[in-house]
């Protein structure tokens, strides 16, 4: 993914929604049906709804191309960008994730990755470890890292379109002996800090449910804040089974009111932007 070099952008994994991840959400929900193709003014009229001003899109528009993830590209002489062959892979990625609504069960087992990186080639250890972390592995000791087995094809898609597969292996497995797992997974993750995400999340777009959207523009930007929330959580939080997290798990709250939120405000926000860009 270093293709693409800032993954915050893309998994959304910043502390704060940016203009520039709330513009990888409008491409991700809604250019891949136009081609991957969005043009300028469509852009700044559809941020407009979201509170981010014209300077503010053309700057974070400039970033997105300087890191691969948007490329310029004219239409009849109308000035757009699409997204890059990689950003677009990923997002196609990313949208397994997202909206994936089941978690992992102990009856699937986990996915481990082992790697060795010769000290020669360091930087390649650091991409490897900020891959893994990046899709939501936990850390069972040095050089071994632990997922839910769902992951597995993802995982090995990501390594080999890095070039990463001849420095790691992956095996399935299940925990026989020694421990509790339920402690064992708070040792790989830190839930305390997943907790206090997703408790954020329901803080800040539970207000959304509750408030019937009176416009299709509403829903539109209230659709683009949740989901920009939302979808770094499946990245920090890969569908950890249910039975190893504490009891009232803030997770399963959020992903009720996501999947609600999703449910209720999808349909008037794609009929905001097929309006929006067609006058675009």
């Amino acid at each position: 993914m270093t293709a693409v070099p800032d993954a915050t952008e893309l998994d959304g994994s910043g502390r704060a929604a940016q203009p520039r991840q709330l513009i990888v959400t409008v491409y991700g929900l809604y250019s891949r049906t136009e081609g991957g193709w969005l043009s300028v003014a469509s852009l700044i009229d559809l941020l407009a709804a979201v509170g981010v001003d014209e300077p503010a899109v053309r700057s974070s528009i400039s970033r997105l191309k300087r890191r691969g993830i948007l490329e310029a590209v004219r239409r009849d002489a109308t000035a757009g960008y699409e997204l890059s062959d990689e950003a677009r892979e990923i997002l196609r990625e990313g949208d397994e994730r997202i909206f994936r609504r089941g978690r992992a069960t102990p009856a699937d087992g986990w996915l481990l990755a082992v790697f060795s990186v010769p000290e020669t080639e360091r930087h390649k250890r650091h991409l490897l470890r900020a891959q893994l972390a990046r899709m939501g592995f936990g850390t069972a000791a040095s050089g071994v890292w632990i997922a839910p087995a769902h992951l597995h094809g993802a995982t090995e898609e990501a390594l080999t379109r890095l070039g990463l597969a001849g420095y790691a292996d992956l095996f399935r497995a299940e925990h026989l002996a020694f421990g509790d797992v339920a402690a064992k997974v708070r040792e790989w993750w830190d839930l305390d800090r997943l907790d206090e995400l997703y408790t954020t999340f329901l803080d800040e777009h539970g207000p959304a449910l509750r408030r019937k959207p009176v416009t299709e523009e509403q829903a539109f930007a209230d659709y683009i804040r949740v989901l920009t929330g939302w979808r770094r959580m499946p990245y920090l939080d890969p569908g950890l089974p249910a039975e190893f997290l504490p009891r009232d798990w803030s997770g399963i709250r959020a992903a009720e009111l996501f999947f609600q939120l999703h449910a209720q405000l999808e349909t008037p926000a794609r009929t905001y932007v097929a309006k929006a860009i067609n006058l675009g």
